[in-house]
């Protein structure tokens, strides 16, 4: 086996044997099938319908639930806001940095630790969040518009079970560190 392949073995914790060996007899495995292709092309489609119905205002699905965050919460500093949204902090901060070069968030050095930035909404992220709620909303209502109300509920209730039992993982960086 390759060196590449072997890498690859090791990473998902195969031998390079076993790596090599396809079960001939497994039957196949179509990308429709797939858990993580579904979670993938499910969240294109949110991010399309988002796209659609929030244009207007000029922000992605992450500001969004920044912005949200922000709303509930009062005020945080970025690693709390990218743990939450469970993002890594130089995706979270450029959204952040983004947000308020707009006027939307106040981030502001943090009296406890002076590395840390502490992030609020600005009355203008207010009013443009409580501006947003129904087109957002209306973006997750079309995305799961196929199911009914109890399938709804089974699928949230599903997916906030597979999150959390994932809760420690960010994303990819996870998988090379």
């Amino acid at each position: 086996m390759g060196k590449i392949s072997d890498v690859l073995a090791k990473q998902a914790g195969l031998s390079s044997d076993a790596a090599a060996q396809a079960d001939p007899a497994a039957p196949p495995w179509p990308l429709s099938e797939r858990p993580g292709f579904l979670a993938r092309r499910l969240h294109q489609i949110h991010v399309s319908l988002f796209a659609e119905r929030c244009a207007a205002f000029r922000i992605t699905p992450l500001q969004y639930s920044l912005l949200s965050l922000l709303a509930e919460i009062g005020d945080a500093d970025q690693t709390t806001l990218a743990h939450a949204v469970a993002l890594d902090r130089t995706t979270t901060t450029g959204a952040l940095k983004r947000l308020a070069a707009r006027g939307y968030i106040r981030r502001a050095t943090s009296d406890a630790d002076r590395r840390a930035r502490q992030c609020a909404l600005t009355d203008e992220g207010r009013a443009l969040h409580a501006a947003m709620e129904q087109a957002a909303r209306a973006a997750h209502e079309a995305t799961v518009s196929a199911l009914s109300p109890a399938e709804r509920e089974t699928l949230v209730r599903l997916m906030k079970k597979v999150a959390a039992v994932h809760a420690q993982r960010l994303g990819a960086a996870d998988l090379l560190g």
